[in-house]
């Protein structure tokens, strides 16, 4: 195993943000690359904000993604405990280190970092007022994305607040130093910490991890890093609407990072192949919430019949726990058929695969093959009435559908009997199409209109003709 070791930390605080993901997809990758180790810490100092029920987001989350841990919890490691909860005597034992070599002192109650260097007093006119500013070299850090990068730290900072616990800075570089990291593989935004991160390494006398610096997810539309509250950015988001996590992890790939190429769809072992750090851009990445959904229209498109269908009957029961009136319903009705008649289920399903840019779509795309009391669009009937002779299309239609010989089981043979009965009268297929489609679904979308006949099969179609025939004036 290669000597790698990088490492994910994030905060129970909240949902799964798309970053976090981006960031743990990036750590992940370059772990699997290199034959390193991707462990997992969990910052969990803020009693206050921390929950169990966003711990295990995180978890399922990840799991969900295939981004397994190596280290952390539920794994275990030598490098343990990977919660900083649990961490608080090795915190101490740095923190008097760094007492001891006179490199921290107290003030206010608090615990300083002392920076070395010769100090003077300085009138801050944005706080207004005095502080001691140290003259200290800048640090050069050699990042391995963004080049050369020189931070100054001119001012000692808090290590360990007034209340007794540690800061982000402090626990950051000793967890780094104690779990052996190698690669810091982190957000832009974190890039104005890691002076103090170097200064800490330092004090400590340990080897210096490597740097890299990803840049950062931007919203979809205007300024700014994409939030918490920007539509599209919570992992969870992606889980409840019927994404596949497979179309999401190529998707969150090319965030930033380049294999060489203008390919954009890849198998995962691919992308692991190709990953590496100097392909990562400089630049931010966009969000693009089309972009994403094409790409998972195309990861639905290749799965193999059985796991289609296995997923949208996942994806129907889940809608079963969503508290909104019509698809819950119309969910329930079509598990119904997949306990009672699953062949037709399956159809069902697969005619649609072709179709849909996401599970999320099956619902509403699929409803009146699972209830005979579906609404017809007013506007679609209006439309379509006002052509032709829709009443005695629809009944030459009937007649065609309604002969012993025909084979509805066969695309084919439905589509030359329909062909055969335009030609007859004088007229062509698209004749007879909409108004079909209308009379047996309510609409003017959905799949191929031979295929609609042979899923719903002979006496579903002729009845629902029939019951629409009667409408007509």
């Amino acid at each position: 195993m290669s000597h790698v070791r990088v490492r994910f930390a994030p905060s129970p605080t909240g949902f799964f943000h798309i970053g976090s993901a981006r960031t743990a997809l990036f750590n992940w990758l370059y772990a699997r690359h290199t034959g390193g180790t991707f462990v997992l810490r969990i910052e969990d100092t803020d009693k206050e904000r921390n929950s169990e029920e966003f711990l295990n987001v995180i978890y399922n989350s990840l799991r969900w993604l295939g981004m397994e841990w190596n280290e952390g919890p539920q794994k275990g490691g030598e490098f343990g405990p990977y919660r900083q909860s649990e961490r608080g005597a090795i915190y101490e034992e740095y923190k008097q280190k760094l007492l001891a070599n006179g490199r921290a002192y107290e003030k206010d109650g608090a615990i300083w970092f002392k920076l070395l260097g010769e100090r003077s007093e300085v009138f801050d006119e944005r706080r207004a007022k005095t502080v001691e500013k140290v003259k200290n070299t800048p640090a050069v850090i050699d990042d391995l994305i963004r080049g050369k990068v020189e931070r100054l730290e001119d001012e000692d900072f808090v290590i360990f607040r007034s209340d007794g616990n540690p800061v982000f800075h402090f626990v950051n570089v000793v967890d780094d130093i104690a779990m052996k990291i190698t690669h810091v593989i982190r957000g832009e935004d974190h890039l104005s910490n890691t002076s103090k991160h170097v200064e800490l390494f330092k004090a400590f006398g340990a080897e210096m991890p490597k740097f890299a610096h990803i840049p950062l997810i931007l919203k979809q539309n205007g300024p700014g890093k994409m939030s918490k509250r920007d539509q599209g950015a919570l992992i969870e988001e992606y889980q409840t609407r019927g994404y596949l996590p497979e179309a999401l992890v190529n998707f969150l790939s090319l965030l930033g990072w380049n294999p060489g190429d203008d390919r954009e769809k890849m198998p995962i072992a691919e992308i692991i192949r190709l990953f590496d750090l100097p392909g990562v851009n400089q630049s931010n990445a966009r969000f693009d919430d089309k972009k994403l959904a094409n790409m998972n229209m195309q990861y639905l498109l290749e799965l193999p019949a059985e796991a289609f269908v296995d997923r949208a009957k996942a994806y129907f029961t889940r809608r079963l726990n969503v508290p909104s009136a019509e698809p819950t319903e119309l969910a329930q009705a079509a598990l119904n058929f997949w306990n009672t008649d699953p062949a037709y289920f399956r159809d069902v399903m697969l005619i649609s695969q072709p179709k849909i840019k996401g599970f999320e779509e099956l619902p509403a795309y699929t409803k009146y093959f699972f209830t005979e009391d579906f609404v017809v669009d007013a506007k679609v009937r209006e439309k379509v009435l006002a052509k032709g002779d829709p009443k005695a299309r629809l009944r030459e239609l009937a007649t065609v559908l309604a002969t012993p010989e025909l084979d509805l089981a066969s695309d084919v043979a439905i589509e030359e009997a329909i062909k055969a009965e335009a030609a007859k009268n004088g007229l062509g297929f698209g004749d007879y199409q909409a108004v079909a489609r209308l009379a047996v679904s309510g609409t003017n979308v959905g799949p191929g209109l031979t295929s609609l006949f042979r899923v719903l099969g002979r006496e579903r179609t002729l009845k629902r003709i029939e019951r629409f025939v009667a409408t007509l004036a």
